[in-house]
């Protein structure tokens, strides 16, 4: 930190503290205007209303410069204080603005440079005193450089403490913006997955649905029917889940969410996809009932492999299987077969549904596995860690 540049001064904020040096010079003048013997003023003392005076009018203006200059500006005064004792209070003005600084070889040079100067003015006046005197003028001239000194450091060590505050301000401002950002970041990427996660599959199914209508010319009237329902309650659905995940998201911070799909919805969302025309066999071997959190992300696993079955291979046949134990590890997979219909349109693809997936099963300690196999169909793959202490843990 640098404590050489110091605060900027207001233009009231500087005469304010020009006339209250000139106030404390002229105390000293006239206290030393008492002690002149009469009638040396308008004689041999000439310089005391002259000189004098015109020393510390010019001692005054070089304060202005004291905070670009800090040591020149103040020696100079110093010196200049001893040919003038009106100077005196902006030699001691000096002397407090260069012991801000806190620099202890400065603010020394310019204090003995003040003391010494002093003493000058037994020379130059022709006060009368007692014996001893000298060296009581001595001792409270060092007295006023003490305070005038002591006053400058504790005025910086003051500043120095703002500007620290003013910082560390600063950065807990900066390291609150940071974490907002990421806050809003994080939550953004949560409302992507989750809106992700509960439209793509509902979506993707109403948009085959609507494909096999639009290029299948030959269907009966039962399975028109059948295939418009299925559009009708797979619209309903989305919107049902759409308004659900928006509750959430306009919930009040704290409050309980509403429940999440688990392992137990697997055959239900399999009879979904069958329903819409996929399909899809499932083959379980699960024993005992894992955490919501393994539990939920592996249905996602199985929703998003069926999303991307119907979307790019439609009309293949498409293999679920998930198995595990307690103790040991889940895993699900979704094989399909290569497309065998090339004439219905598929729906546009996101993009983030594998990235999203990635990321949850990251969070969940699991790995995630997909690639296309050597006959042309697809496979996905999941293995989520199942610990013991895991069986009807509450997320």
């Amino acid at each position: 930190m640098n404590t050489d540049v110091a605060p900027r001064l207001g233009g009231w904020q500087q005469t304010g503290r020009l006339a209250a040096a000139a106030a404390l010079g002229i105390l000293f003048w006239l206290s030393t205007g008492a002690a002149l013997p009469r009638g040396c003023a308008s004689g041999t003392c000439s310089w005391f209303v002259t000189g004098d005076p015109l020393v510390a009018l010019g001692c005054l203006t070089a304060l202005l410069w004291r905070r670009r200059f800090p040591f020149a500006v103040a020696m100079a005064v110093a010196i200049a204080s001893g040919a003038s004792v009106l100077a005196i209070g902006a030699a001691l003005l000096a002397l407090c603005s260069v012991s801000t600084h806190r620099r202890p070889a400065r603010i020394g040079v310019v204090a003995l440079g003040f003391v010494a100067a002093s003493q000058l003015t037994l020379v130059l006046y022709p006060v009368t005193s007692p014996p001893g005197s000298v060296w009581l003028q001595l001792a409270l001239t060092a007295l006023c450089a003490g305070i005038a000194v002591a006053i400058g450091v504790a005025i910086g060590a003051r500043r120095v403490e703002m500007q620290s505050l003013r910082e560390r301000a600063e950065s807990t401002e900066r390291e609150q913006s940071a974490r907002a950002a990421q806050a809003r970041a994080l939550e953004r990427n949560r409302i992507a997955r989750e809106m992700h996660d509960v439209l793509a599959h509902r979506i993707s199914l109403v948009a085959m649905q609507a494909g096999v209508l639009d290029h299948r010319g030959n269907l009966s009237a039962e399975e028109n029917r059948m295939l418009i329902r299925g559009i009708a309650d797979g619209s309903h659905q989305a919107l049902e889940e759409l308004r659900d995940v928006l509750g959430v998201l306009r919930a009040v911070p704290g409050s309980p969410e509403p429940p999440q799909p688990s392992l137990d919805r697997i055959p239900e969302l399999v009879a979904d996809a069958r329903a819409s025309g996929v399909d899809v066999t499932l083959t379980t071997t699960v024993t005992g009932k894992p955490s919501d959190v393994v539990g939920r992300t592996c249905y996602r696993v199985i929703q998003e492999g069926l999303t991307n079955a119907a979307k790019h291979a439609p009309g293949a046949q498409v293999h679920v299987t998930v198995e595990g134990t307690a103790g040991d590890e889940l895993h699900a997979g979704i094989r399909n077969s290569p497309a065998t219909s090339t004439t219905t349109a598929q729906p546009p693809a996101s993009g983030f549904g594998l990235l999203g997936l990635a990321e949850r099963i990251t969070l969940a300690d699991g790995e995630l596995r997909h690639h296309p196999t050597p006959d042309g169909g697809y496979v996905l793959t999941a293995r989520l860690p199942w610990p013991h202490h895991d069986h009807g843990k509450r997320s």
